[in-house]
């Protein structure tokens, strides 16, 4: 069973306890990922809502040097704009 960030907010992205708090994920998609400074990790603070972001959350996953950010695959709704 994976353990996952508490204040990860529910959807397709998440970011588990193998998280190191490298900043990477909130420098790559700023609108998405958070930072707990306090205790030295990331977590997902909004899901993917338009293709830029969806983009971004996918870079940051594919970059993320621990593999800590999962994707479970569950469609998301993106907004046309």
């Amino acid at each position: 069973m994976r353990k996952i960030a508490a204040e990860n907010v529910p959807g397709k992205y998440y970011v588990t306890a193998r998280c190191i708090g490298c900043t990477i994920c909130p420098e790559i998609a700023p609108v998405n990922f958070s930072s707990n400074l306090d205790e030295g990790y990331e977590y997902v603070c909004k899901q993917p809502t338009t293709r830029q972001e969806e983009r971004l959350c996918s870079e940051a996953m594919e970059i993320c040097p621990v593999d800590a950010i999962g994707n479970d695959g569950t469609e998301i709704q993106i907004s046309v704009k």
